[in-house]
């Protein structure tokens, strides 16, 4: 049976890939996280007990402890990182430090270890953004607008840089907008869920008319699985939910589902820099590993606005 290292296992996309790592493969698992503000142990509560799950608290930049946890491993799966633009607007270099430096120590230590597979979970904000045409290939330059992108986007250059150099194992993932169950509450959809829930409000940039393409997590997390298990060296897919919506569409779905109306819209002051669409061709991925997302927008919101209402204390705890 083979061992595979995960980092971050504790944050959103994280947990929801080691329940179905769990449940789906005969893989052991290895959870590195430093249980930040967005890693939670409770998103694994339900599988901690498992025989083939342990769990390793640090960070990804402390050499010593990515050494620790990366003996015996066979595969790494990197999703450990910074993610949330806003915070990363205010205040970029707890960003440089986890998304590169952390980056670089985790591809050093698995390079030492002979790592057979290193995966890098990185993201689409990291090809810049598009007018109303145009859509993201693996071949598209990258040109990040934010330090958060910008991060990630110098992570993904290491990752490369590894492979030309070193001739390591390794593939990166570039996904478009997840949303699902175990999503920290300050993130767009679940922060209009548990608003609500509360008789709350909902803030929306701008004008709202900014497009993202929504892919629902278990179809990221079969992506990933299927990058893990058949990806050649030095690959990058991009992974998209062939889902485009306007943000402002994404709020009247989940006014709708929670029986409210328009008028708990707040419109607020746009982000800084704010990229106005993101688009991925996943022709790649469909041709060379067989996957395609599964999950409508209109099935996974549903599915997504059922499980905050259903999962009050898991979030409640967290928004206070």
């Amino acid at each position: 049976m083979k061992k595979i290292l995960v980092t971050g296992g504790c944050g959103f996309i994280g947990s929801n890939f080691v329940r179905m790592v769990l449940r789906e493969t005969d893989l052991r698992v290895v959870n590195l996280d430093a249980l930040t503000y967005a890693g939670n142990l409770a998103n694994l509560a339900d599988v901690a007990s498992s025989p083939r799950y342990s769990f390793v608290q640090g960070r990804i930049e402390d050499e010593a402890a990515v050494s620790a946890a990366m003996a015996g491993v066979d595969a790494v799966v990197h999703f450990a990182a910074e993610s949330h633009v806003d915070r990363s607007i205010q205040d970029s270099r707890p960003f440089v430090i986890t998304n590169v430096v952390g980056t670089q120590t985790m591809l050093d230590a698995a390079r030492r270890a002979g790592v057979g597979k290193f995966v890098h979970i990185s993201t689409d904000e990291v090809y810049g953004t598009l007018g109303d045409s145009g859509i993201f290939t693996e071949e598209t330059p990258l040109a990040p607008n934010s330090p958060y992108s910008a991060s990630k986007a110098g992570a993904d250059l290491l990752v490369r840089s590894y492979f030309e150099t070193h001739g390591m194992p390794v593939a990166t993932v570039r996904p478009s907008n997840n949303y699902g169950p175990y999503q920290f509450p300050e993130k767009f959809i679940p922060l209009m869920v548990t608003n609500l829930s509360d008789g709350g409000r909902i803030p929306v940039y701008g004008d709202g008319r900014n497009i993202r393409d929504w892919l629902f997590v278990e179809d990221n997390c079969r992506a990933i699985l299927a990058v893990l298990e058949r990806a050649a060296p030095g690959s990058v897919y991009n992974v998209g939910g062939e889902s485009e919506v306007r943000n402002i569409e994404v709020a009247h779905k989940v006014l709708a589902l929670m029986g409210r109306d328009d008028s708990r819209i707040d419109f607020v002051t746009d982000r800084l820099g704010h990229d106005f669409r993101y688009a991925l061709d996943n022709s790649k991925i469909r041709r060379e590993l067989g996957w395609k997302p599964s999950v409508s927008f209109d099935e996974g919101i549903e599915r997504t606005v059922g499980w905050y209402r259903d999962n009050r204390a898991w979030w409640e705890r967290l928004k206070g």
